[in-house]
């Protein structure tokens, strides 16, 4: 009797090597998946680059194609490669100025050569992780650079739009430019006016025909407008000329004196990765301000966006493109457009090739003087106004003065030392400066220190602590971080003598080391204690008061007789004192700077935030917010009465329509939470009895009991659990109902059509320190945890 046993062929042998018996079967290949979004926004994307590559290209004094070659590089390699998925690369216009010089100095070959070495030097800060560094930069200095490069793109690029030729520098474009007013081209000065009328007024247009043209870019419109106008005019004019491809010129070996070509290397690296570090930090802003977009393409990677910048620069260099960087007009075009990956980046990369190849005919009817207006309009822009304001308020308008005065009259890099210098200087006169100040009254000597105590300051504290009488009573208030040690020695010893002199001190603000070892303990002492220390109060700031015990007992405040001596729960007036009191001396001083600008500047917040009265929901802790962040809305149970309702309470609407009309908040939130006192009457009401202001306003709740109890709508769920109990349900169904009523106002229903709102629900649980928030509000009520990490309110 014989087995049958199946026959091993040489072909059987050759797949099962291929395949093993047990291995999973091959994978197929990876289709290209690009979203709609992505396509759209890179159309949007690339119709702003063509025109402001040719222009920046113009005005360093590059040939023109360098300025596509540039724009393709970005947006592919650098695109790929990048830390930031969302931000786009590109010749930009804070490099035009040291670009022209390089050009002037050393040629366009030596100038590529230069940008291979920039490449590379960025390639290797990025392997060394050093991105971060880059952000410690004063925004000052950035600021006033971008400023002074603008300054000398507009100075220069204003003798093209009147028909001439820029000069060198700053100084001898202003010197030379009477003399180009007094041969003013008609027709140069005639196309640049009306590149920058269509500048200004396109985005002005008003109504929804205005909403729409506003999606094509301004700079495309200015530029083919202009040169329609120019074409069916007839004017002569200077127009972009592309040579052949075959004559583009690659980079060579670098000529001219070492240290100069490194100081070249220097400043190139030192702008392109600036710029681009802190391009990607404000793309992440961006995003951040589209619900869901961060969780989808994550944060920026700043060591592998300089590891991208920098071979992107090797690539532009060598192929004979203008320097790389992150270019802000384009990336926030990106972020508008709908961007969701790097994939529009690339995209658009894609299609300034294509336009490079095959729109060489339709490019070369652009005047020259329509993209000089265009350049000079962008560099209009980087003198920010909004700038100058953030930096005055921070004191720091010379560093940005002379940082901006330096790049226009020395250059870049000279101006980017003298502003380092001056910051520098600013801050260590800043750290050594200390105010003093003695007042007396009823007896009671003050004695007030603001600033840091230092060796410097030891004669002031000296005469100041003298002018106390022996056994009066002193208070020396230090409102400083630090304290060294012969500060220390000088009040420590003075305290001691005035002590054993009869007299009492009291030290506040900061609290006194016992030792001077003590000084270089952490949190101990005055440079690492807490603000509240001065009264041995280690309470937080959210601390309720009946749990104080920086105090010992509860008592009330001792008074004459005998009836004051029981010890007991202190009255509430004398816990609001206390804790007025406590604001005054610790919280106040450190907010003071920032409400004074409130007041000046007036409010505007970002969100309406409706939430309950219950006192468990401190909304600004539950949402990390600071004064002008939220305008709250609390009432019992945190509801929305529907519009035109009888007997309605019109403080809500009110509220809700002065938020959206006149503070034009970005979004409305509708906060509940567990254990909430409003749910439970409304579950436990019945009808008829007495019509209380309470149950009067409860009615506001009863859709939300009516659409928890309709079968046909599935329950609400919280991070994937069902409610703990009927309170629970009925308090993140009303969350929901709530939403509902917020659309029928019709303030909100306008902004939501206009699509400048969003309405979030949020539920937080008391017991458990966590906040949810709604994740599905249409048909899948589901509210999810919000996790340790930043989360994205979701639409």
């Amino acid at each position: 009797m014989s087995a049958c046993v199946p026959t091993r062929t040489a072909e059987s042998n050759r797949t099962e090597r291929m395949h093993p018996p047990h291995s999973p079967p091959p994978r197929r290949p990876r289709r290209l998946r690009v979203a709609g979004a992505d396509v759209s926004a890179s159309i949007a994307v690339f119709l702003i680059a063509l025109p402001l590559s040719l222009g920046i290209a113009l005005a360093t004094g590059a040939p023109l194609q360098a300025g596509l070659v540039a724009a393709a590089v970005g947006g592919l390699v650098a695109g790929r490669l990048g830390g930031s998925p969302l931000q786009v690369s590109g010749p930009a216009a804070g490099l035009t100025v040291v670009t022209a010089d390089l050009i002037h100095r050393y040629g366009w070959r030596t100038t590529c050569a230069i940008t291979v070495l920039a490449g590379l030097a960025q390639l290797g800060l990025g392997c060394l992780r050093v991105a971060r560094t880059a952000l410690a930069v004063s925004p000052a200095i950035v600021h006033g650079m971008l400023a002074g490069i603008g300054v000398t793109i507009a100075v220069a690029q204003l003798h093209i739009v009147l028909g001439g030729t820029p000069q060198s520098s700053v100084l001898a474009n202003l010197a030379a430019l009477p003399a180009q007013l007094a041969r003013l081209t008609p027709a140069s000065a005639s196309v640049s006016a009306l590149t920058l009328a269509l500048l200004l007024l396109w985005p002005r247009i008003p109504g929804r025909a205005g909403h729409l043209l506003r999606r094509i870019p301004a700079a495309l419109v200015a530029v083919t407008g202009a040169s329609v106008t120019a074409a069916l005019a007839g004017l002569t004019l200077p127009m972009v000329d592309l040579p052949s491809w075959s004559s583009h010129a690659l980079a060579g070996l670098p000529e001219g004196p070492v240290l100069g070509i490194l100081a070249a290397v220097l400043t190139t690296t030192l702008v392109c990765s600036v710029q681009s570090l802190l391009g990607a930090v404000a793309v992440d802003k961006m995003a951040a301000a589209r619900p869901g977009l961060t969780a989808r393409v994550g944060r920026s990677d700043l060591d592998r966006e300089l590891l991208g910048q920098g071979a992107a620069n090797i690539v532009s260099g060598a192929l004979g493109g203008l320097p790389v960087a992150g270019v802000a007009v384009r990336s926030s075009a990106n972020v508008h457009a709908g961007a969701v990956s790097r994939n529009s980046t690339m995209l658009h990369g894609v299609l300034v090739v294509i336009a490079a190849l095959l729109m060489v005919p339709l490019l070369e009817l652009i005047p020259l003087a329509s993209l000089a207006a265009l350049v000079m309009a962008v560099g209009i822009q980087m003198v920010s106004l909004h700038h100058i304001r953030t930096v005055t308020r921070h004191r720091e308008v010379l560093v940005y003065a002379v940082t901006t005065l330096g790049v226009v009259v020395l250059g870049v890099l000279e101006g980017v030392v003298l502003g380092v210098a001056v910051a520098v200087a600013v801050a260590l006169h800043r750290l050594a400066r200390t105010r003093i100040t003695h007042e007396e009254e009823d007896g009671l000597h003050h004695i007030h220190v603001r600033g840091q105590l230092t060796f410097l300051a030891v004669p002031r504290l000296s005469r100041a602590l003298h002018l106390v009488p022996h056994g009066d009573r002193a208070v020396v208030e230090l409102d400083g971080s630090f304290m060294d040690h012969a500060a220390y020695e000088a009040l420590q010893d003075w305290k001691n003598t005035h002590t054993a002199q009869g007299g009492t001190v009291e030290i506040t603000g900061r609290r006194m080391p016992a030792t001077p070892e003590a000084l270089t303990t952490p949190g101990a002492g005055l440079g690492g204690a807490d603000p509240a220390a001065a009264t041995g109060c280690r309470c937080r700031p959210w601390t309720p008061w009946r749990n104080h015990q920086c105090e010992g007992p509860r008592s009330a405040p001792p008074a004459e007789g005998p009836a004051q001596e029981t010890a007991g729960p202190a009255p509430s007036g004398h816990e609001l004192a206390r804790g007025i009191s406590a604001f005054q001396r610790h919280t106040a001083p450190l907010v003071r700077g920032e409400l004074a600008r409130l007041a000046r500047e007036g409010q505007s917040p970002s969100q309406l935030f409706l939430t309950c009265a219950d006192s468990r929901l401190v909304t600004s802790m539950i949402t990390s917010s600071g004064p002008g962040d939220l305008f709250v809305v609390r009432n019992v149970g945190n509801l929305v009465p529907l519009p035109g309702e009888e007997s309605g309470d019109d403080s809500v609407a009110a509220a809700i329509e002065y938020a959206v009309d006149v503070l034009e908040v970005r979004s409305i939130t509708v906060c509940g939470h567990s254990g909430c006192g409003a749910m439970q009457a409304l579950l436990n009401s019945e009808p008829g009895g007495a019509r209380t202001p309470l149950k009067r306003w409860l009615r506001h709740g009863l859709p939300s009991l009516e659409r928890m109890a309709d079968d046909s709508r599935p329950w609400a769920r919280l991070s994937g659990r069902a409610p703990a109990d009927a309170v629970e349900q009925l308090a993140l169904t009303n969350v929901i109902a709530q939403l509902e009523h917020l659309r029928a106002h019709e303030s909100v229903a306008r902004a939501l059509r206009e699509d400048r709102l969003e309405l979030h629900g949020m539920y937080f649980h008391v017991g458990e320190a966590q906040a949810y928030l709604l994740t599905g509000a249409n048909g899948d009520d589901l509210f999810d945890h919000v996790d340790v990490e930043a989360a994205d309110l979701p639409a």
